[in-house]
């Protein structure tokens, strides 16, 4: 059992509120986007995103969060898919408008896992696509220099979040 099984079965909220620049993000949307949360634990970002009516799919290797998301999705009648897997795992059978890896990075052991990951990741993007990240401030550079040598666009760059789009 990893430690966030054990806390989301003892809190609903244990991550908090989202971030304000994803809320900001999907509030500002022009068009319904479809989103990968992968590491979304108890679904903070997923169903906030749903809620601005985006379709989302969140990946987490907790069930006990998937459960809590869905629950919550399911009440609310918001359009959220949820996969308990791990995220280095989980191959999806389709291409995302959207991919978020909200502190989920970091948790990963080591740098080519990390790398790796971010691979993984924008390989889903369609062209005009964007990947959200939030990480700790030791990622940071690293995750802005893999996206900068493949020349995507950062469109938000603070503290310890960014915002690439795909041209």
């Amino acid at each position: 059992m990893t430690n966030y099984e054990k806390e989301y079965r003892q809190a609903t909220d244990v991550c908090g509120d989202p971030f304000p620049e994803f809320i900001a993000f999907f509030e500002s949307a022009t068009r319904p986007y479809t989103v990968l949360d992968l590491g979304c634990g108890q679904g903070r970002d997923a169903l906030m995103a749903a809620r601005f009516g985006h379709a989302v799919v969140g990946v987490d290797l907790a069930p006990t969060g998937i459960s809590q998301m869905m629950s919550v999705a399911s009440a609310e009648r918001l359009d959220v898919t949820g996969v308990v897997s791990d995220i280095e795992a989980y191959k999806p059978r389709t291409s995302f408008d959207v991919v978020i890896l909200d502190r989920v990075l970091h948790m990963l052991p080591t740098v080519e896992r990390r790398i790796a990951q971010l691979d993984r990741s924008s390989s889903l993007i369609r062209h005009g696509g964007f990947v959200l990240v939030a990480d700790t401030r030791s990622n940071r550079k690293r995750i802005a220099d893999y996206f900068q040598d493949l020349a995507w666009v950062i469109t938000l760059r603070r503290s310890d979040i960014l915002f690439v789009k795909r041209p």
